[in-house]
């Protein structure tokens, strides 16, 4: 069965990040969170979970995240943010993926949350992203910061049943 290193870019994430390392719990072999030398305790909450933690300056979302893909140990990636967790079903599906991976990528659809509230209409649900692919044949691409993660084998991903979870903003502020 194929590791999966998980990586996340993160800034000032303590808040969140906790919820989207413990949905990785026995889904990710190794966890990399590059963080953009964070003023809070973000540092410290992923201690707790094992994560590789590297400081990296932020010049652009691509960039980092090509960065973050760079420097996981495993072929095979799940990408996240640091305020997205794997629903149970998603869970279910990427560990079915993990024993018979097929394919160059996967992609799932990415339900938001905003202000407390699941948006399920208009351009947010369903908003398919690529997020499990093999490194060697993906790159992040598009124009900061609308990034997306592109098959460079110019294949389409495999759709996989479950949600991506997105806490976007707890409140309007």
């Amino acid at each position: 069965m194929p590791g999966i290193s998980a990586v996340i870019i993160a800034f000032n994430e303590e808040a969140r990040i906790g919820a989207c390392l413990e949905s990785l719990r026995d889904i990710a072999d190794e966890v990399v969170v590059v963080d953009s030398f964070s003023t809070d305790n973000t540092e410290k909450v992923c201690g707790r979970y094992g994560t590789r933690f590297i400081r990296h300056e932020f010049t652009g979302h691509i960039e980092q995240k090509n960065f973050a893909l760079a420097q996981a140990r495993n072929e095979h990636i799940l990408c996240l943010d640091a305020d997205e967790v794997l629903s149970p079903e998603l869970r279910k599906s990427i560990l079915e993926v993990k024993s018979n991976w097929s394919r160059s990528g996967y992609c799932f659809n990415r339900l938001s949350n905003y202000c407390g509230k699941w948006i399920r209409h208009a351009t947010w649900y369903p908003s398919r992203k690529t997020r499990l692919v093999e490194r060697s044949k993906a790159r992040w691409e598009g124009i900061n910061p609308h990034d997306h993660l592109v098959l460079k084998d110019g294949s389409r991903p495999a759709r996989l049943k479950g949600d991506l979870l997105h806490y976007s903003y707890a409140s309007i502020e």
